[in-house]
Formats: structure tokens, C-alpha cells, sequence
């Protein structure tokens, strides 16, 4: 990459942060890709799956081709930053990256566009609505790997903690799948001072959660990975009013569908126990979200291959990660991998979704180069 490339890119990503928009609302975002794919000469198609756009870049005869996605939304999070390029968007911020990650993929694609060394199709594949809003899934029902025909797909998370433009390939799994939980409770309400006369839905709300906080720690076997969090309560409006309904919201993660069953059995019989020994209608809700992100071992070998091909330092030892990611949905219609590239050190409130969290421009060139260099190894293995 060249000096004036990474400077372009690091404006590019600047822009992108300065004006933030969430999950389905990623128009303004959509049209400025589609304005620097103008630019770079790139054909493309837009309103896939929402707001999404996928270019493509066809060189040679060969009949391979491959994917490369980067997401584009942002998250409702108010900016802690003081940067001279902080959103301008209030309670709108990249606290995850993704202005970062849509900053390489146009950069993969002006690589690319400049090399003669490849043959066969890439597509470019910028994704909304990734935070949780199933954007990828809405790509692919709206027809993307019928459209645009891949073998493979690849793409990458920026990964705080990790050194600067280091690539980590993990071997198998690298992030959860999980789901949203919501547990309604009613109960009857009625005077704090009475409460022989109430169906106490906090009291039960108070056990539910100390026995739901067990399930991981005494049903999950030790060697496997789980998580069960209760992040939100809500009930009651007065302080001497015993409430009539209370609403425990939270998640749970795992990355094997046998533990996910053990989860969803143990919330059910807790909830049906509670609602018994209390009194109250205790109902469970809960929506599962993304499919783990498994890479395959051919393209995790690619991955690395890539790696090296761009000098970058590679780690294969990290642990698989709790959080969730919508490549999953890619991966489990396509054989790909999906990599972590290091953002640097990591700073008190700078972590993904924190407030005072930026993508590292400095290693965008690392990020360009890994992808443009992933194309370029998958199609050639074809």
C-alpha cells in the first residue's frame, strides 16, 4: 500500500466515523461507499438486504470467486472521545469499528483493482445492520450468493488488546452464538404494608436470578464455554406499591448447540420452579440470535497465508471469544474464515462499545492487504 492510499483511507474512515448511523438507517453511509467505489472504477449493486452494497471485480478467465465483507453500522452509544473527527451524530457512535472495517474492504478493493497478478471474481460485500439487527441474514435472503456466485468467503474483526497488525486464525471456532432472554413475571400487586395480601413478582424476580446465575457454574460441564447474563430489571413505579409485573432481561452464549439445549432446559424447569414455590406466571422468552462463527480448516490455512503474504505478526493460540458475530450466517452457507487483526493496546473505556473506543487507522494497510491478499490465495488454490 502506498503512502497516499493510507492516507486516502485513513480520510475515509475519519468521515465514516464523524457521521455515525445505526443498524437499518445506514443510507448516508451506503452512498458514500458507493461514491469511492465510483471513484476506484468498481461496478457495484446496491440495496441488497437493506442498505447493503457488493461490488465486483472480475480479472482474467479464471471461474473462481470469493467474498469479502465488511459490516457498516454503528451503535447507540454517546462518544467519550474528544477527537477532532468524534460523531457528530448525538447517541450515535463506531464504538465497534465498522467505520474501520468498511475502510479496508474499499481499500482491499483499490489494491486489487490496481493488481494484475490475479485471476477469476471477487466480491465486495458491505453488509448493515450487523449490531444485533441480522443484517447479514437479510443479504442472503434477498438473494446474495445466488447473485453473486462465491466458493468462499472471508472477512475480519479489529480486536482491542491484541498488538497493532497482528492477525489472529483461530482453528475452528472464534466467537458464540447466543440469544436474547426476556423472563416476564406477574404476580399480584398491592401495599407494601400488606404484602400477605400480594403475589410478590421482585421477591421472586430476587431468587430467579440467584438461580439462574447457577445454571452455567452446576449444569454446563467445567471443559465446555457457556455464559448466562441477566443485564436489565424493570418493575414497580412506587416505593410503597408491591409491583405487579417485573421483566429480567439478558443473553446467553455458548459455541456448542449441546450446551445452548442444556441452557434453554435448565432456564424453562428454574422458571417453572420459581413460578410454583412464589405464586406468580413466570414466562420465558427467548430468541436466539447468531449461529457461531466456525472457520474452516482449509480457509483458515489461507487466512494464514495471507497473512504471511502481508509480513504480518500471527498468533494461532487465542482463545475463542464470548461476543457474537453475523459472519456466521456467511459461514454456514459457504466454507471461509474469519480472522481478528490487532487494533492495540487496550485502553480503560477504549474497548468495543466502549465510549472512548477508535479504530487504529495505522493498521489499515495491514487490514487492506490481508483481504486483498485472501482473494488473491483462494483464488489461486482453485
Amino acid at each position: 500500500m502506498t503512502p497516499e492510499l493510507h492516507q486516502k483511507l485513513t480520510a475515509w474512515r475519519r468521515h465514516l466515523h464523524a457521521h455515525p448511523e445505526l443498524s437499518l438507517q445506514e443510507k448516508a453511509t451506503a452512498a458514500f461507499v458507493q461514491e469511492k467505489l465510483t471513484e476506484l472504477g468498481i461496478p457495484f449493486e446496491a440495496g441488497i438486504g437493506g442498505h447493503g452494497v457488493v461490488a465486483t471485480l472480475t480479472r482474467g478467465s479464471a471461474q473462481g470467486a470469493v467474498g469479502l465483507r465488511a459490516d457498516m453500522d454503528a451503535l447507540p452509544i454517546t462518544e467519550d472521545t474528544g477527537l477532532p473527527y468524534a460523531s457528530t451524530t448525538p447517541g450515535v457512535m463506531h464504538a465497534c469499528g465498522h467505520d474501520g472495517h468498511t475502510a479496508s474492504l474499499l481499500g482491499a478493493a483499490a489494491l486489487l483493482a490496481a493488481d494484475t497478478s490475479w485471476s477469476g471474481t471477487v466480491h465486495f460485500i458491505f453488509q448493515p445492520a450487523e449490531e444485533g439487527f441480522g443484517g447479514a441474514r437479510m443479504m442472503v435472503a434477498d438473494g446474495l450468493l445466488e447473485r453473486f456466485p462465491m466458493q468462499r468467503v472471508f472477512g475480519f474483526h479489529n480486536w482491542p488488546g491484541l498488538q497493532a497488525g497482528t492477525i489472529a486464525v483461530h482453528d475452528g471456532v472464534v466467537m458464540a452464538s447466543g440469544g436474547r432472554i426476556s423472563i416476564t413475571i406477574e404476580g399480584h400487586p398491592g401495599h407494601a404494608g400488606m404484602p400477605h395480601l400480594t403475589r410478590d413478582p421482585v421477591m421472586a424476580a430476587g431468587h430467579l436470578i440467584v438461580a439462574l446465575q447457577s445454571v452455567v457454574s452446576r449444569s454446563v460441564d467445567p471443559l465446555d464455554t457457556a455464559v448466562l447474563s441477566l443485564c436489565t430489571l424493570e418493575g414497580g413505579t412506587a416505593r410503597n406499591q408491591i409491583a405487579g409485573r417485573v421483566v429480567i432481561g439478558g443473553t446467553l452464549r455458548f459455541h456448542r448447540e449441546a450446551v445452548k439445549d442444556i441452557l434453554l432446559a435448565r432456564i424453562d424447569e428454574i422458571c417453572a420452579g420459581i413460578a410454583t414455590s412464589f405464586g406468580v406466571k413466570v414466562t420465558p422468552e427467548i430468541v436466539m440470535g447468531v449461529g457461531v462463527v466456525i472457520n474452516t480448516q482449509a480457509e483458515a490455512g489461507l487466512a494464514r497465508l495471507a497473512a504471511e503474504k502481508v509480513k504480518a505478526p500471527l498468533r494461532r493460540d487465542l482463545a475463542p471469544s464470548m461476543a457474537g458475530e453475523d459472519f456466521a450466517f456467511y459461514l454456514q452457507k459457504r466454507p471461509g474464515a474469519f480472522v481478528w487483526i490487532g487494533n492495540g493496546d487496550l485502553r480503560d473505556g477504549a474497548e468495543l462499545h466502549g465510549p472512548r473506543y477508535d479504530f487504529n487507522d495505522a493498521i489499515l494497510p495491514v487490514a487492506s492487504g490481508w483481504m486483498a491478499e485472501v482473494a488473491k490465495a483462494a483464488l489461486a488454490s482453485n
